[in-house]
């Protein structure tokens, strides 16, 4: 799988005012036998801030709606699955990573859909699976944006003499960079981190974590630095942990680095080394009623068109999934910024990289987490 770089060469600039926003919103076509509500799982934090001031909040000027955020998104596959079983869908549409659409997907608890009859055309006259390309990864996907899990640090530790990382692999490196790190406490990432600095190729990085000991090996890898590990769940404590120098260096998305570095003005950098990207966007749960159904399709189809996605790239650092969107990445709509040298799929940024292999993950997950969970725990 391949990832595009950003076309950042003649970027269109695309900042709009809140009143063409709203003018724009209104020349919405008319939602049939609608429901004047919605409630949506995300992330919080600065990326569903994101979602609020390019989707939301003009749709709901626009249409009228309430919308209810639901930030539990970390946790959408357990908690859609209790709900079925439940019979009681509380969710009108959840934004999920690529492997926890293939598992919603596998599992019928994610609708299938029609890209190409739900969602509208580029802006350039590309259908829809033209223009998203790659990132549609299945049936029930409906991508909105490229981002990447990498690491941020401090600049200013006295221990470290002056050194800043150049390699993901210095988090290994106690004895040059001295110091806490952070962690996320779930699998993935962290043993493909723990076997690249271990010696294993890119190429080989899955075969050998589909063996007993390939995951051993990973393990003993990060039990050299289990003592020094700060584990986090959310997206927003590394951010935090770095800002109140709890940590010195931490893995998190890169849109919430690119928060505490450039909206903060924290003592912090990013470092790109083996970032790993991944495709994130909606899934519609299975069997809504059709009011509420009705509802989502109309709010997706706007709200994952050229422009929508083009807008979002204004408040956060991540890359639109469309390649007609790219070229209106511009700059910051608060900071005045260029956007462009922040986005993870800038070539710059892509020396060495991962694509998180879906498929793979969802596959090998549950089991694997159980297995990381246990090592935690003793």
């Amino acid at each position: 799988m391949k990832l595009k770089p950003f076309l950042l060469a003649g970027a269109a600039s695309f900042a709009i005012l809140p009143a063409a926003i709203a003018q724009e919103a209104a020349e919405l076509p008319p939602c049939e036998n609608c429901s004047d509500s919605m409630t949506i799982m995300s992330w919080g934090g600065a990326y569903q801030t994101s979602q609020q001031k390019a989707y939301t909040e003009p749709y709901a000027e626009a249409t009228g709606i309430s919308v209810t955020w639901d930030e539990s998104s970390n946790e959408a596959t357990a908690k859609m699955r209790a709900a079925a079983e439940a019979g009681n869908m509380p969710y009108d549409l959840v934004d999920v990573e690529g492997p926890d659409s293939q598992r919603l997907c596998d599992e019928g608890l994610a609708m299938e859909v029609d890209h190409d009859e739900l969602l509208a055309p580029g802006n350039d006259g590309s259908t829809p699976t033209e223009d998203f390309g790659d990132a549609i990864i299945n049936e029930c996907f409906i991508p909105q944006i490229v981002f990447s899990t990498t690491f941020g640090y401090r600049t200013d530790i006295e221990e470290w003499e002056g050194r800043e990382p150049e390699s993901v692999c210095a988090i290994f490196d106690t004895e040059q960079f001295p110091g806490k790190r952070g962690l996320e406490q779930r699998v993935k990432k962290n043993l493909e981190w723990a076997l690249l600095c271990d010696g294993v190729s890119k190429d080989e990085l899955y075969d050998v974590l589909e063996t007993e000991e390939g995951v051993e090996r990973a393990l003993a890898k990060l039990d050299t630095i289990k003592d020094d590990v700060i584990w986090w769940s959310a997206g927003a404590e590394t951010p935090q942990l770095l800002a109140d120098g709890e940590i010195v260096m931490g893995s998190t998305y890169n849109g919430r680095l690119f928060s505490v570095i450039a909206e903060q003005d924290q003592p912090v950098d990013m470092l790109w080394d083996w970032q790993v990207f991944d495709y994130d966007g909606w899934v519609i749960p299975a069997d809504l009623p059709e009011e509420r159904l009705n509802r989502v399709k109309h709010f997706v189809r706007w709200a994952t068109d050229t422009q929508r996605l083009g807008d979002q790239a204004k408040y956060i650092a991540y890359g639109p999934a469309r390649a007609s969107s790219q070229p209106l990445v511009s700059t910051h709509a608060e900071l005045g910024i260029e956007m462009g040298p922040h986005m993870p799929t800038n070539p710059e940024n892509m020396g060495n990289y991962l694509v998180n292999d879906f498929i793979w993950w969802a596959d090998n997950q549950d089991d694997l987490e159980t297995r990381f969970q246990a090592w935690l725990a003793n």
